[in-house]
């Protein structure tokens, strides 16, 4: 017989905090909203094109008085998978937080895995609500996520840019502006849209005109049929693209096409959490994993779809849903855990964004991203910005966001 809700908390409750510096706390209230942000320019994918994101902000509040705050975010609302952030932020009010609400604050495996029998799927809201969690623990502690999960191993990442304006001239000026401030050296093309000759034809040209200076990667958002895609992949050897996301949607496809080029092939889209990441491997069905906070269900699954990488050699890149900045320096404490991480990260989505809604923005410096070593997440929301910016407020003035870093 399953063991009823009260049951549970209270058997979660009963437990030991998690280590002798956390004072006992229990969870008093789960916040929601929807934050819309525009961005500084359509970004075009093979099934989308952005004009703005909408971040589904989490905020848990404990009874000690920490708070922690987590992000859920999808790309084009539900044109990329089956979550978006008001579907999100209905599955929390409604069944998420009655759960949650008394439960002990410290132990956050141990209440992940209870929602996690009670709530199938909602990998998005899972890891939002994990991440909030884990930022109050981290206050409570003093100790930041990445140290919760295990240790950082490193305190910067390499950051790579996505060039989507679907405009060849754009992208090349673009790419060569990141590359003359020092932001950004790896550049990620979105293609799939095209003809497979128009589209190589574009890559060709960026990597031409950007020369030794940048590596370029592709992302087809599975666009491609296994013919179109060994045309495809032959013709980017040709033109110096290193790495091919997601060519195909087929995980057999991909590993027929893995290894037949010179040339790294990357699952996304196939990668939804760790069963998956052991299918993929087992079919040895890519040179490299796109490791999504968000779409392996959290921070710990992200951990343990890397583990499962590992175990298989394949090679790491820390990928991206376009996350604001409370999502991407979560996905930034979790990626630092890992032990390899060989092709970098995407974490630009902030960067994507017209306006900031942190006191003080991310580091974004000499190529790559500086991950907080302060408590928890190791950031603060602007609320008068997040108030501004609210779905379900009058809008009101600001003040100007302060500076990001160059």
């Amino acid at each position: 017989m399953t063991p009823s809700n009260e049951a549970m908390q209270a058997q979660i409750r009963q437990h030991p905090a998690a280590g002798a510096t956390a004072p006992s706390a229990v969870i008093e209230a789960v916040e929601t909203m929807l934050v819309d942000l525009p961005t500084i320019r359509p970004h075009k994918l093979s099934m989308t094109t952005m004009s703005g994101q909408t971040l589904m902000l989490v905020r848990v509040r404990c009874s000690d008085g920490t708070v922690g705050v987590g992000e859920g975010t999808t790309i084009g609302g539900l044109a990329y998978g089956a979550e978006s952030p008001e579907g999100m932020k209905l599955a929390i009010d409604t069944y998420f937080a009655p759960q949650m609400l008394g439960a002990d604050a410290n132990r956050v495996p141990t209440l992940m895995a209870h929602l996690g029998k009670g709530i199938r799927d909602n990998r998005f809201a899972k890891c939002a609500v994990e991440t909030a969690l884990f930022d109050a623990l981290g206050h409570r502690t003093g100790l930041p996520v990445s140290e919760l999960l295990g240790g950082r191993l490193r305190d910067r990442l390499p950051v790579a840019w996505t060039l989507a304006s679907g405009d060849t001239g754009r992208d090349i000026e673009e790419a060569q502006q990141m590359l003359q401030g020092r932001r950004h050296q790896i550049f990620k093309l979105k293609i799939g849209r095209r003809s497979v000759r128009e589209d190589v034809a574009h890559v060709a040209a960026v990597k031409k005109a950007l020369g030794a200076h940048a590596s370029v990667r592709v992302d087809v958002n599975m666009a491609w049929t296994e013919l179109q895609a060994q045309r495809g992949l032959a013709g980017l050897v040709d033109a110096g693209c290193e790495l091919v996301e997601q060519p195909v949607a087929s995980v057999d496809a991909l590993a027929r096409l893995k290894g037949r080029f010179p040339i790294a092939v990357m699952a996304d889209e196939s990668l939804t959490g760790p069963a998956t990441a052991f299918a993929l491997a087992r079919a040895a069905g890519a040179d490299v994993f796109a490791i999504k906070t968000e779409q392996s269900g959290g921070l710990q699954a992200a951990q343990q779809v890397a583990a499962i990488a590992d175990a298989a050699q394949i090679e790491l890149y820390g990928g991206t849903m376009l996350e604001g900045a409370v999502g991407t320096i979560a996905s930034a404490h979790a990626f630092a855990t890992f032990r390899d991480l060989q092709w970098g990260t995407e974490l630009f989505g902030p960067l994507l964004l017209t306006e900031e809604i942190l006191a003080q923005p991310l580091d974004y410096s000499d190529f790559h991203l500086t991950i907080p070593k302060t408590a928890g997440l190791g950031i603060q929301l602007d609320e008068d910005r997040v108030r501004h910016f609210r779905r379900d407020r009058p809008r009101v003035s600001v003040g100007p966001a302060a500076p990001r870093a160059a």
